[in-house]
C-alpha cells in the first residue's frame, strides 16, 4: 500500500490521520474517513487503461476482472422521454453488481495490511462481492444479511465459502450484529459502508465514464443513482472532482440521488419531510433499504454543494420501470436499479432535467438475483 502518498481525512470535520484497516470513524466527530491523496499525480496507477489515483499498486491488486463495463444508449426510452438516455451495465461485473469495484480495492488493501479475517453486513450484493474477493485473497469472511434478503443473493454469498448469518428485523439490524461480532471476536469490520478503500474502488466507475464518453461528446450532463449507503454516489462524485482538479474535465455532471418512499433518510433530511426511521416500511429495493446511513451528512452536503437533488419513488413505480426496461430495452435489472430509472419523469417534470439533455443511469445489478416483477 502506498502509505506515503495518502492519509485518511474525516469526511465532515477534516481531521487527518494515518491510514489503518481498523480506522473507520473520526475520533472527534464519529464521521467516516475518506482517502486523501497528498499528490494526485504521484498516486496514479494504471487501472483498466486509465491513470487513476489509488491507494494500492497494480501488482498487489486482488481482481476478478471487474470494471470495463459497457455503456449503451437506450434508444426507445430516449425517444419517448425526449432526452439522451444511456445506461452503464454494471451487472457485467463478476458477481453481478457494481460492488465488485469497491471490493477489489478494499480487499486488496486489507490483504496487504495482513488482515486474515473480516466481518461485513449487506443486503445481498455487497456480501456476495466481498465474500468472492475475500475467497480470492484467502481471507476468512463472516457476512451478516437480513433474513428477508433474496435467496439467490444469500446462496451466492454461501457458495464463495463465507460464514453467513441471517438476521431478523430491518437492514440496519444486520449492521449492528456485524459490528458486535467484530468486537466480540477481534475480527476486522470490513464495512463497505464505512471503508475509505471501498469508495476508492467505486470511483473507477466515474473514470470509465470519462474515458469512454468525454472525447466523443457523449459525456452525461446528469447521472442518476439509487442511493442507500452511498458508495457508488460518493465514489462517482469523487472521480469527477479528481478529474476536474486534474484539468481533465471542465464541468462536473449533476449527480442525483434516488430513494424510496418507504426509506428516505437523504430526501427527508434535505426536504424536511415527516418520514422517520422508526416508521420505515419494507421496500423491494433492498439495495437502498438503509434507514440510517453512516455517511448521511456527507451525502446531503455533497448533493447541496454540487447542484444535485434527491427524489423518491414508490414501489409501484419501481416495478413499472423494471418491466419497462425489460419490455422496451431488453434489460432485466434489479428493483434497486429500477428505482433510479423511476425518477426520470419526476426530474423532467420538475425541470431538474431539461428536454434534450444527456442522462446516464447505471444498471447497478442484474434482476436474476432479486425479486421478480411478475
Amino acid at each position: 500500500m502506498k502509505k506515503s502518498n495518502y492519509c485518511f481525512k474525516c469526511s465532515i470535520c477534516e481531521l487527518t490521520t494515518t491510514p489503518s484497516s481498523r480506522a473507520l470513524n473520526c475520533p472527534d466527530c464519529n464521521a467516516p474517513f475518506d482517502v486523501n491523496y497528498i499528490s494526485l499525480e504521484e498516486s496514479k496507477v494504471e487501472h483498466n487503461s486509465i491513470e487513476i489515483p489509488l491507494p494500492i499498486n497494480s501488482d498487489s491488486l486482488i481482481s476478478l476482472g471487474e470494471g470495463n463495463t459497457p455503456t449503451i444508449k437506450l434508444h426507445n426510452l430516449s425517444d419517448k422521454l425526449e432526452i439522451e438516455l444511456s445506461t452503464k451495465l454494471e451487472y457485467f461485473n463478476p458477481t453481478g453488481s457494481f460492488k465488485d469495484r469497491g471490493s477489489s480495492i478494499m480487499i486488496s488493501c486489507l490483504k496487504q495490511s495482513g488482515i486474515k479475517e473480516i466481518s461485513e453486513d449487506s443486503s445481498g450484493n455487497a456480501g456476495a462481492s466481498i465474500s468472492a474477493y475475500a475467497s480470492k485473497a484467502q481471507i476468512k469472511s463472516h457476512i451478516f444479511a437480513p433474513s428477508s434478503a433474496p435467496s439467490a443473493k444469500i446462496n451466492q454469498i454461501k457458495v464463495y465459502g463465507a460464514n453467513t448469518y441471517l438476521i431478523g428485523g430491518s437492514r440496519d439490524q444486520a449492521t449492528i450484529e456485524a459490528k458486535k461480532f467484530s468486537e466480540n471476536h477481534g475480527v476486522t469490520y470490513a464495512s463497505h459502508n464505512l471503508s475509505p478503500y471501498f469508495i476508492e474502488g467505486t470511483k473507477i466507475f466515474g473514470y470509465e465514464i470519462f474515458r469512454d464518453l468525454y472525447d466523443s461528446g457523449k459525456f452525461p450532463e446528469h447521472i442518476i443513482l439509487p442511493v442507500g449507503n452511498g458508495s457508488l454516489f460518493l465514489g462517482a462524485l469523487k472521480s469527477f472532482h479528481e478529474l476536474f482538479l486534474d484539468n481533465k474535465i471542465h464541468k462536473i455532471p449533476k449527480i442525483h440521488a434516488v430513494q424510496t418512499e418507504s426509506i428516505q433518510p437523504i430526501y427527508s433530511t434535505i426536504f424536511k419531510t415527516a418520514w422517520n426511521p422508526v416508521n420505515q416500511t419494507k421496500t423491494i429495493a433492498g439495495g437502498i433499504a438503509v434507514a440510517t446511513p453512516p455517511r448521511l451528512n456527507q451525502m446531503v452536503k455533497a448533493i447541496q454543494q454540487n447542484n444535485g437533488t434527491c427524489e423518491i419513488v414508490s414501489e409501484k413505480e419501481i416495478i413499472e420501470w423494471q418491466l419497462a426496461l425489460a419490455n422496451q430495452e431488453g434489460l432485466y435489472i434489479e428493483p434497486t436499479s429500477a428505482a433510479a430509472f423511476a425518477s426520470i419523469k419526476k426530474l423532467i417534470k420538475s425541470k431538474v432535467i431539461q428536454k434534450g439533455e444527456s442522462v446516464l443511469i447505471p444498471s447497478t445489478g442484474i434482476g436474476l438475483k432479486d425479486t421478480s416483477p411478475i
